[in-house]
């Protein structure tokens, strides 16, 4: 079955030619900065991800399933579904195992301080990758 080989947040992430170019990552606390009495701004984040996908399990549609969820309630956020289908480039080593990177950009409102998790799904039966983090509030006190 594929699996997840790579789940990190970044400030920015993008894949160009099979390639994930990840800036600011592998951060796990977000501090959101706002003026006392005013809700915070919804954040931009990026998620930056692998999927491994098996030699006899290449040329194959996948679904790939990606949501921000709250730690505690478990309520999901945002939420992506995906198809991913890794073929077997010419020259490719019989039995070798293939990677696909996906990087996610999204503009998340988070209802409040506290803890949060990005959890990514592959294949039947699905093989899970959750990374957690915290998301914190600073408030900036008004003259």
């Amino acid at each position: 079955m594929p699996e997840i080989a790579l789940l990190t947040l970044a400030n920015h992430a993008e894949v160009q030619n099979g390639l994930l170019y990840v800036n600011g990552g592998g951060w796990d606390t977000l501090t959101r900065s706002h003026s006392e009495g005013r809700e915070p701004d919804a954040n931009l984040i990026s998620i930056a991800l692998a999927t491994l996908v098996h030699w006899d399990e290449a040329n194959e549609t996948h679904q790939l399933t990606v949501w921000v969820e709250d730690e505690d309630a478990g309520s999901r956020l945002i939420e992506w579904q995906i198809d991913v289908e890794v073929g077997r480039p010419a020259g490719r080593v019989p039995g070798s195992d293939s990677r696909s990177a996906l990087a996610l950009n999204a503009t998340v409102a988070f209802p409040g301080e506290g803890g949060y998790r990005i959890v990514a799904e592959v294949g039947e039966p699905r093989h899970q990758m959750t990374y957690p983090f915290r998301v914190v509030d600073r408030i900036i006190s008004s003259p």
